[in-house]
């Protein structure tokens, strides 16, 4: 059984000391890793580059798997077979994630501002950004756990929970040459049917905020430029042209 990923093609921006806001797109999972890894790579080359933030969607229903996965469940490869799901390995860690219905956010960063863009002050952001649209989360409780094939099927200190015990946002970090990849993924309406055929087990219920994933998204990314004066950003357009280059990978 072979699964797709990819290797991503470099994308060269000249930018002096920005902080860049990339367009949301709505992409199948090969393209968004490879975006993901393109930023975090200009993130380590570019030293003008401070952070990099996208929101994204997956096109079809997706199931990511951590770096550190290296088998996946017979059921999970018929699932793959019979076109119901597809799946990508991703750079970070942590358990598989489905990505259908809800919000992705990749953030890049470099080790000097680790104190500034800790799971910490990510999850404070997040928590309040919520709280202002009436979901209130609040911290798992987990220090550690041992790699799950669910990642929302615990919850760690770095996740975030709702006020009833559903776990909504589960976060991942990978390292590299001194800068970091964090990804998260907001489950505002995960697909009841396919969680269950992939984990035996109920998925967390939609978020009823009475707003669209767009609309999260456009709050949240305002939340996030609040109170950072001191940062110049730039937002950035995504040009697909820029995703061709696949490898595959066997399990």
């Amino acid at each position: 059984m072979k699964i797709i990923i990819n290797r991503p093609t470099r994308l060269i921006l000249r930018i002096e000391n920005q902080a860049l806001i990339f367009s949301t797109n709505n992409l199948p999972g090969f393209d968004q890793m490879a975006l993901d890894l393109n930023s975090l790579d200009q993130t380590i080359t570019n030293p003008e580059i401070i952070l990099t933030l996208r929101f994204y969607y997956w096109t079809g229903d997706w199931l990511s798997i951590g770096y550190h996965q290296k088998e996946i469940p017979p059921h999970w490869k018929k699932l793959l077979f019979n076109k119901e799901i597809n799946i990508v390995r991703r750079p970070s860690g942590g358990g598989a994630v489905l990505h259908s219905g809800g919000i992705t956010y990749a953030l890049t960063f470099k080790k000097t501002y680790y104190k500034i863009l800790s799971y910490e002050m990510v999850n404070n952001w997040l928590i309040k950004s919520f709280r202002e649209l009436g979901l209130n989360l609040q911290n798992g409780y987990l220090r550690k756990s041992p790699i799950t094939y669910n990642c929302f099927g615990t919850s760690l200190i770095s996740d975030l929970v709702d006020q009833d015990g559903f776990k909504r946002i589960g976060s991942a970090q990978y390292r590299k040459k001194g800068a970091f990849l964090q990804h998260g993924e907001i489950q505002t309406n995960p697909s009841q049917d396919l969680w269950f055929k992939l984990f035996k087990e109920e998925a967390p219920p939609k978020i009823n905020l009475d707003l669209t994933n767009d609309e999260i998204v456009q709050h949240l990314r305002n939340s996030f430029l609040e109170n950072k004066s001191k940062i110049k950003f730039k937002n950035i357009g995504i040009d697909n042209k820029i995703l061709k280059n696949f490898h595959d990978t066997d399990f």
